[in-house]
């Protein structure tokens, strides 16, 4: 014969009146929650972002150049944010005055380019004359400044050019100017330490005044953070220097 019991299920959730009366008086459990999915939330797409100035922001230099050349975002109002950004990133770097070398200088010239120079500008000037093997030594050592640290004038002039009579026993002489003003003076080589390298002349410079600028902070370095940088910068050296004489010596 055939199996004719059927289980019957209500359903999920569902209840007569009488477990309900049942429950009230405590005859029966209460009854189990109704099972729910939590609500789907579909994934954020990439594409689906909106392409404002935020997401600008998230983006790497390197995403953003490759951005900028994809024909199906040409139209996208985020290129526009995009270019008004880039552009107006330009125009505080134009701002900046920028030299990047010692810059040779006569007698005439020395007004306007030392004591009118540019507000806030720090100005090294190098009094030499050919044929002194100190005034060669402290050129180059200024010269390798000159390129790290381009927002800082550098200019060299011959010394009787600068000042009528001026003695050759004093050179090399360094003179620092700011807004015009003379800051400080170095004479002599050995002013710069018993062994004149660019850190040395570095340190020696920046002893009183942030006169060392890269151009990296928008803001006025203060004279720790420069020390701090050129110490860095000295330290590299020193270990790259090493890695290269253990690289030699393996050879």
């Amino acid at each position: 014969m055939g199996d004719y019991h059927f289980v019957y299920k209500d359903v999920e959730g569902a209840s007569t009146q009488w477990d309900d009366i049942q429950r009230k008086l405590g005859n029966l459990p209460p009854k189990a929650p109704v099972f729910k999915p939590d609500p789907f939330t579909p994934g954020e797409d990439e594409s689906s972002k909106s392409k404002d100035k935020d997401w600008i922001d998230e983006k790497t230099q390197e995403e953003l150049d490759d951005l900028e050349d994809d024909p199906d975002l040409n139209d996208d109002r985020f290129l526009q944010e995009y270019r008004k950004k880039r552009m107006a990133e330009m125009r505080e770097v134009a701002k900046i005055v920028r030299f990047g070398s010692v810059i040779p200088i006569s007698g005439s010239d020395f007004v306007r380019e030392v004591s009118q120079a540019p507000e806030d500008i720090w100005v090294v000037v190098l009094l030499y004359k050919d044929g002194y093997s100190g005034c060669q030594i402290l050129l180059q050592c200024l010269d390798e400044l000159a390129t790290k640290y381009p927002v800082t004038k550098f200019v060299k002039i011959i010394s009787t050019d600068c000042i009528p009579n001026y003695p050759d026993c004093n050179l090399p002489t360094v003179l620092v100017y700011h807004n015009g003003a003379l800051k400080s003076n170095y004479v002599g080589l050995h002013s710069f330490g018993r062994r004149c390298t660019p850190e040395g002349v570095a340190l020696t410079l920046c002893q009183s005044d942030p006169v060392l600028n890269d151009g990296r902070s928008k803001q006025e370095q203060s004279r720790e953070a420069v020390l701090d940088g050129v110490r860095k910068r000295f330290l590299e050296k020193v270990v790259a220097q090493h890695e290269e004489d253990d690289g030699s010596s393996s050879d």
